[in-house]
């Protein structure tokens, strides 16, 4: 398979950084890895934490954010090679934001949850 055409542009990074940028995607798809498996976890392990339909929606939003996440950790590694290639400044990513929003949410919901049950 042929390397994407941005790959073939600007000078190859120095590898420590590239390698420090793939360690960091990784670190991105763990996490969406790890929402996924909290989506199973409360699925399948705690039936009882919410009525079905509440968390089977919590359930299948989470699945949806981890899959969400994982699409979008690859473009966050691209752009971020593509910028070193070509000695640009390194993209801002709403990524972080959006991802502590996210999980301070889902955090406030199962406490709520939690402390509501019978």
């Amino acid at each position: 398979m042929r390397d994407p055409a941005w790959r073939r542009t600007g000078k190859t990074p120095d590898y420590r950084f590239s390698l420090a940028n793939e360690r960091t995607f990784l670190a991105w798809v763990r996490t969406a890895l790890a929402l996924l498996a909290g989506a199973v976890a409360i699925d399948q392990l705690a039936p009882e934490i919410a009525p079905t339909a509440v968390r089977v929606i919590l359930c299948m939003v989470l699945a949806l954010i981890g899959a969400a996440l994982a699409v979008v950790s690859y473009r966050r590694w691209a752009h971020q090679e593509q910028a070193m290639r070509n000695d640009q400044e390194l993209p801002h990513s709403w990524l972080l934001m959006g991802m502590t929003v996210v999980v301070s949410a889902a955090a406030v919901v199962f406490a709520i949850l939690i402390l509501a049950r019978p």
